[in-house]
């Protein structure tokens, strides 16, 4: 019996023999694994940024800016895909496909988001989407008052006092915004290039070129089952505030009218 006993003994290592083995044996963890296969997912979404930049939006010429909103000439919006859209939320990327921020629908209460699962109020509902950083913090807030004929769009500083609004212009034909500063000026125009206006080009007052805006096609299945609408703002480097904030804050502002005037 003494000599099995041995033997077994010496078949299991005791914890002192375990505390001496090498770690580069040891098992792989659950958290390691997570993530390593995050790291592939990241390189892939990465991968599907810079093919809407390059292979949809035809733009080849991009450079990657500072890293934040301001200072990026290309950012991706792309919409986080639901079966029912309750609330609205995006990520943005440079041209890399990196993250530099994000948009977060705030005010939302229970009874507004039953509302909009059952029916087709958003139209004339109050929206608020916030633009943030990595951190958290706001850059730009967007807010869409209740409106029922000619909806309207606030654009908000970091500090939450409004630089500009987006109006739509009611006129037959290809959709048409109207882009006004604080006091009510019109400092540029958002103009559809096609009548399912899905790409739009941005001039200032003079009428000069300054921004363009492209909706890429993410494929049928996405389409047909999800709400989720993705987009490429291309804004020149030289352009200065409000109307950059205005620019950036434009495909919100395309997206939260044209989809919820379509129902």
């Amino acid at each position: 019996m003494g000599s099995r006993v041995a033997a077994l003994s010496f078949g299991v290592p005791t914890c002192g023999r375990l505390a001496r083995l090498p770690s580069a044996i040891s098992l792989p963890s659950e958290n390691r694994s997570v993530g390593w296969m995050m790291a592939i997912d990241d390189d892939k979404q990465a991968q599907r940024v810079r093919d809407q930049v390059r292979e949809k939006a035809k733009i080849s010429d991009a450079t990657v800016g500072g890293g934040t909103i301001f200072t990026e000439s290309v950012l991706v919006v792309n919409q986080k895909a639901k079966l029912i859209e309750l609330s609205n939320e995006y990520k943005v990327f440079d041209v890399n496909g990196t993250q530099i921020g994000a948009v977060r629908q705030v005010g939302q209460s229970k009874w507004k988001k039953v509302l909009r699962a059952l029916f087709r109020f958003d139209m004339i509902m109050r929206h608020e989407l916030h633009i943030v950083d990595n951190s958290g913090v706001t850059q730009l807030s967007v807010i869409k008052p209740r409106a029922w004929i000619r909806p309207k769009l606030l654009v908000n500083d970091r500090a939450g006092q409004t630089i500009g609004s987006i109006a739509v212009q009611l006129r037959f034909g290809k959709v048409r915004f109207n882009l006004l500063d604080a006091g009510g000026a019109q400092i540029g125009t958002l103009n559809a290039e096609n009548f399912r206006a899905w790409n739009f080009t941005m001039a200032d007052a003079a009428g000069a070129e300054v921004a363009q805006i492209t909706k890429t096609w993410e494929g049928l299945g996405k389409a047909m089952f999800t709400n989720a609408d993705n987009y490429v703002v291309k804004i020149n480097s030289a352009l200065a505030e409000p109307l950059r904030s205005i620019a950036i804050a434009s495909a919100l502002g395309i997206d939260l009218i044209l989809k919820q005037a379509k129902g």
